[in-house]
């Protein structure tokens, strides 16, 4: 999949000639969710909003689904049953004029696993419209950290279950799974390195996979930084390859905003990139 701030139709029209079966979805920017009032009103402006650059000339050929808001913070029943009718409410009137809607896109780490119960509105609306749920993955100072026994607290073994990476498997099979969503489309709309995830070990300045270079070097990892994370990247795809709802994955980024300079796969690791995904296409 590839999720683009970039609306450009060309774009998409690039990117689904090149590769038809790629998901490619958008996002506009958008202020932070106020899960303190009423959400249907916010649901309203935000799929005019949407439906203002989803309908607008060829762009509905290319692109596949939309997101709303970005990593909305629903960690009190409130805030979740609020994120719930705003999000059912978007994908209705969306999907009212044929345009499909990712739900959710919270952070890693997020939502707490316990509120999934609030957010059943949300999940019934976006199976009626033939959308998807969405959220990030990402950890540090590798993409393994949280996962199985790589925990902060030693001897603790989560299995082939993480808290940040893989998070998604503790809430389809303790959680939406046993409400009824456990095939629910999935789309991880952003993954990878990101060191602004607390707690962690390494530099606690550091963000992008790029600035744990030395932390990695001194952790005895080969001096092919983008090789290294590359190797990280596949063990993530293996990894999500076994669990048939999980429909794309978004790698954070690719020609990135100013300041995310450290998070960019532009050069070698691009290139890594492309070759693997030659040798192993999307199943």
């Amino acid at each position: 999949m590839v999720k683009t701030l970039d609306l450009d139709p060309n774009q998409g029209r690039f990117i689904k000639e090149n590769s038809p079966t790629t998901i490619v979805v958008g996002r506009i920017p958008l202020d932070q969710l106020d899960l303190t009032v009423d959400p249907l009103p916010l649901a309203r402006e935000a799929a005019s909003a949407l439906l203002e650059y989803a309908l607008e000339g060829t762009r509905y050929r290319y692109f596949d689904a939309w997101e709303a808001y970005n990593e909305p913070v629903a960690d009190t029943v409130e805030k979740m049953q609020r994120l719930a009718d705003f999000e059912a409410e978007r994908t209705r009137l969306l999907g009212e004029q044929g345009v499909r809607s990712v739900i959710g896109n919270f952070a890693a780490g997020h939502p707490p696993l316990e509120l999934w119960q609030y957010f059943v509105p949300a999940l019934d609306a976006v199976r009626q419209y033939d959308g998807y749920l969405g959220v990030h993955e990402y950890s540090a100072p590798i993409m393994q950290w949280g996962f199985g026994a790589l925990q902060s607290t030693a001897g603790v073994d989560e299995g082939d279950e993480g808290w940040l990476t893989l998070r998604y498997r503790k809430s389809y099979r303790y959680h939406l799974g046993p409400l009824g969503y456990g095939t629910m489309p999935l789309l991880i709309t952003e993954c990878g390195v990101d060191g602004t995830v607390q707690p962690r070990p390494g530099p606690a300045d550091a963000m992008g996979w790029q600035d744990f270079e030395m932390f990695w070097l001194s952790n005895g990892l080969r001096s092919d930084i983008p090789g290294v994370y590359m190797d990280q990247l596949i063990w993530y795809d293996s990894e999500l390859q076994k669990d048939d709802y999980v429909k794309g994955s978004a790698i954070f980024s690719a020609g990135g905003s100013p300041g995310r300079e450290s998070y960019e796969l532009i050069g070698r690791a691009l290139e890594l990139l492309t070759q693997y995904m030659h040798v192993h296409p999307p199943k």
